[in-house]
Formats: structure tokens, C-alpha cells, sequence
């Protein structure tokens, strides 16, 4: 009797135990396709945000979403223009330009998309101020993207026309064209400005602001300037105006003939030198060709 009880419960303990062996097992299982489960949550969710944008990929896209800004500007389309705005506004947030451009830069690229965004918010329609702010915007994303080709390089054959019609009027001593020009040249260097900041070193813009600033104040001066300082200060932006746009010096940049230069007794002695050693030089060849050629 004693060993049939001991039979009967060493049965139930071992079925016990069996029970115990695969509810553990069950458990990990649970467990395992929970974490399985858990795992693949994350991966959608991490996979869910875009991987960071290089420098150089947010200034592309910068590029383009500002190229779109423009079309949408031009077509009348404020709705489109607004939305691509806020576009541009994530980019800039997101996104970092080290390496493309100094701290200038940064600041004046985030001046004109302040600007872009509060033009687009007023009330009033103004095309106008639209198309100015768009393509500001659109010329300093592009001198980010194309730093070493930028479009606004385009501008110097207009900033030259207006400093050329600056000296024409200094010539006359013509205070009333001068100012007329320079108001133009303003303005078209407003629309530039800020990707040239982006794309020059801060004491070159600074030099041709300075100029600018003196040139503007001649007009109302308390002393009349002659016409040889007139000319002075011209030559001076035109100067500023290469270093801007990385022009050589001797490419012509006047609207004015260049003075004729007379040469002297030692220049017409050197010019005959010259022919005479170049005659020689065809009469030796000549000859030679003919003593090669002789048949004998």
C-alpha cells in the first residue's frame, strides 16, 4: 500500500514538473514574439524619419525648393508659393550648412527667408515684392549650391553699365544723372547681396557697402566735388566692383575710349629693330630652302 502511494505521487510529481517545462516554454516563446513584435515597431518607426541631410544634400534641396518658390511667384500661385515656403523654412531648421558658407551667410540666408515669409503673409497683394523677395531667395540658394559658379555673377555686366553711366555723368559734372545711377546700381546689388555674402569673404562685401555709402552721400554734400574727384571715386567702385565679381583688372569695364599712347624716338628705334631682325630671319630661311632643293 505504502509503494502504490509512492507510485501515484512521484506520477504527480512528475506531471507536475511537465506542466512547469512547457508553460516556461510558452512564456518564452510569448516573450520572444513579443520582443519580435516590439523590434519591428522601432525598426518602422526609426525608419519613419529621413536619415540627416549632409551639407551639401540641404543646399541642393534648398536649391530646388527656392527654384519652385520662384516659378510659383511668377505664376500667380500664392497658395503653391506659401507651402514651398514652409518647405524651405524645414530645410533651413534641419539642416547644416558648415563648410558652405561663414556665419554671414547663415545669417543672411535666414534674413531672406524671414523677409520671403513675411511678404507672402500680408494682406495685401503686392507682385512686386513677391518677385523681388522670391528671387533674392532663389539667387542666395543658388550661390550656396554653386558656390564657385553662383548666378548672380551675371549681375556684373549690369553693375558695370550703371558704374559706366556713374562716370559719364561724373565727366559732365552731371550731379543729377549720377544720382540716377546709383539708384539703379542700388538696387540691383539689394537683389544680390545676400548670396554674395554667402559666397565672399566679409571685408570684400564690405568694401563695395562702403563705396556705395560714400557715393550716395556726394550728391547732397556740404562742398560741391570737382569733376576729377567725381572721377576718383568712379575709378574706386570700379575697382571694388572686380574684386566683388572676381574680374581681372585689364578686362574693359569703360564705356569710354581709352586715350591713344604716342610713342617716342626709343619706341620707333625698337619697332625697326624688330623688322629688320624679322626680314633677316625670312631671308636666311629663304635661302636655305633654296640650296636644299638645288638639284646637283
Amino acid at each position: 500500500m505504502p509503494c502504490r502511494t509512492y507510485r501515484v505521487l512521484t506520477g504527480l510529481m512528475l506531471c507536475w514538473l511537465l506542466a512547469g517545462m512547457n508553460a516556461g516554454a510558452v512564456n518564452a516563446e510569448a516573450s520572444r514574439q513579443g520582443l519580435d513584435s516590439l523590434s519591428v515597431q522601432t525598426g518602422n518607426a526609426v525608419g519613419s524619419y529621413a536619415p540627416a541631410l549632409t551639407a551639401k544634400n540641404a543646399a541642393q534641396r534648398l536649391d530646388e525648393a527656392a527654384e519652385a518658390l520662384y516659378d510659383y511667384v511668377l505664376e500667380g500661385n500664392v497658395a503653391k508659393a506659401r507651402q514651398e515656403s514652409e518647405k524651405i523654412s524645414q530645410i533651413f531648421v534641419s539642416s547644416s550648412f558648415e563648410g558652405l558658407t561663414s556665419v554671414e551667410g547663415i545669417n543672411a540666408l535666414s534674413d531672406v527667408i524671414i523677409d520671403l515669409k513675411a511678404v507672402l503673409a500680408a494682406a495685401q497683394v503686392n507682385p512686386e515684392k513677391w518677385e523681388a523677395a522670391a528671387a533674392r531667395l532663389r539667387l542666395a540658394a543658388n550661390s550656396l549650391n554653386h558656390p564657385r559658379q553662383p548666378m548672380w555673377l551675371q549681375y556684373y555686366k549690369l553693375i558695370r553699365e550703371d558704374l559706366n553711366d556713374m562716370e559719364r555723368s561724373a565727366a559732365t559734372n552731371d550731379l543729377k544723372s549720377w544720382q540716377a545711377a546709383l539708384e539703379r546700381l542700388q538696387s540691383r546689388y539689394d537683389n544680390i547681396r545676400p548670396a554674395i555674402i554667402i559666397s565672399r569673404p566679409p571685408e570684400t562685401v564690405n568694401a563695395f557697402d562702403s563705396w556705395l555709402s560714400y557715393a550716395a552721400g556726394i550728391p547732397s554734400a556740404s562742398q560741391p566735388v570737382g569733376r576729377a574727384r567725381l572721377l576718383e571715386i568712379i575709378s574706386y567702385g570700379q575697382d571694388a566692383a572686380r574684386v566683388l565679381f572676381s574680374k581681372e583688372r585689364d578686362e574693359p569695364a569703360l564705356s569710354l575710349p581709352l586715350a591713344t599712347q604716342g610713342y617716342g624716338a626709343w619706341g620707333l628705334l625698337a619697332g625697326g629693330f624688330i623688322i629688320a631682325a624679322l626680314a633677316y630671319a625670312a631671308f636666311r630661311k629663304y635661302r636655305g630652302e633654296n640650296e636644299e632643293w638645288k638639284p646637283v
